[in-house]
């Protein structure tokens, strides 16, 4: 049986073709459906999901998938083991070409509650990262795989990455209780790969969200030596009611 990071590492060719599809879409898409949850759908997301759901089933057509477009898969009761994906984490950035590039491809997998492993792409911005529990995380770049360092929380000059399309009051005041001197704006699940890069210290989340916005993030977060935790400070767990995420803070350093 290969390892975690052995299955991520098999999957970036992939992801990376994911990627290539949303981007062939990127600056042309202007039509787009709304779900029930009010958020859009575009042909990216679509595009991207196909690619993806056929390389899980030929790579590892033992675990249940859950993912974001299909929603017959939010039915599934929670397994022991099962995927999460996000085709297009960052629709909404996506849609507005705004040249941040703030969108991503997502994988992540749950095992026991846990994020064992994710792989994230952010194609406009020509970064992906993996990252597998025990094994490491890394940005893979000219064929080379450069370990994720977290910075080292210091009392003073404290980064925080907070969501460009849904600032809030709440995330306001959690960084200026925690002394954050400099706030990133980014979209997408790129501020988990952020934090684990050494590029800020904390991406606070009061806001809703679901599994598969989280879980490759913090699975890449994790096993670079952060951690992300509820609103009271407990470690934040997957296979929750409905796929629903809870707040969550998530931090360079456990």
């Amino acid at each position: 049986m290969v390892s975690d990071l052995e299955l991520a590492k098999s999957l970036i060719p992939d992801v990376q073709l994911a990627g290539k599809a949303i981007m062939e879409i990127y600056h042309h898409q202007t039509e787009f459906e709304v779900k029930q949850d009010g958020s859009p759908v575009t042909k990216a997301d679509l595009a991207a999901e196909e690619i993806l759901l056929s390389a899980l089933r030929r790579i590892r057509s033992d675990i249940p998938i859950i993912s974001e477009e299909n929603a017959q898969s939010h039915l599934l009761e929670p397994p022991t083991d099962f995927f999460l994906v996000d085709p297009l984490d960052g629709t909404k950035e996506f849609l507005k070409a705004d040249g941040s590039g703030s969108f991503t491809v997502n994988i992540g997998l749950i095992r026991n509650n846990y994020p064992e492993m994710g792989i994230i792409l952010a194609p406009a911005l020509n970064r992906l990262f993996i990252g597998a529990r025990n094994e490491g995380a890394f940005e893979y770049s000219d064929e080379r795989f450069l370990p994720l360092m977290p910075r080292k929380l210091e009392l003073e000059n404290r980064i925080a990455i907070a969501s460009t399309s849904h600032r809030d009051s709440q995330t306001d005041e959690w960084l200026l209780a925690h002394n954050v001197t400099k706030t990133i704006r980014a979209g997408s699940s790129v501020k988990f790969c952020l934090v684990a890069s050494g590029e800020a210290d904390f991406y606070p989340r009061f806001g809703p969200t679901m599994e598969w916005d989280t879980a490759a993030g913090d699975a890449i977060l994790r096993a670079a030596g952060g951690m992300t935790y509820t609103s009271d400070d407990t470690q934040f767990q997957y296979g929750k009611d409905a796929y629903r995420n809870t707040a969550f803070i998530a931090k360079a350093q456990r």
